[in-house]
């Protein structure tokens, strides 16, 4: 069964391989969506996948790549589904 979550990641997380890093992990997972830059410094993670491959990013976004600093990982209301791949566009 597919869900799909979305995130937002706060800290320094821009200019650190966030989103590729994201994208890297989220295809090890078998997970489709993409990361996002927004205006306000955060990244924006939307992820559509298995209940438990969910929970694996959402844990790594925890933590992020070597030269991240995520200060907090907010979960906000998912759209309804992927497309498949993940972007980083």
């Amino acid at each position: 069964m597919t869900r799909c979550r979305k995130f937002r990641i706060e800290g320094r997380v821009q200019g650190v391989w966030f989103r590729e890093s994201t994208r890297r992990e989220a295809l090890a997972l078998g997970i489709s969506g993409h990361a996002l830059n927004c205006p306000d410094g955060s990244v924006e993670v939307v992820a559509c996948g298995a209940p438990a491959a969910l929970e694996r990013l959402h844990e790594w976004l925890h933590k992020g790549p070597p030269l991240a600093e995520v200060r907090r990982v907010e979960e906000l209301e998912a759209p309804p589904a992927c497309g498949e791949g993940f972007t980083t566009g």
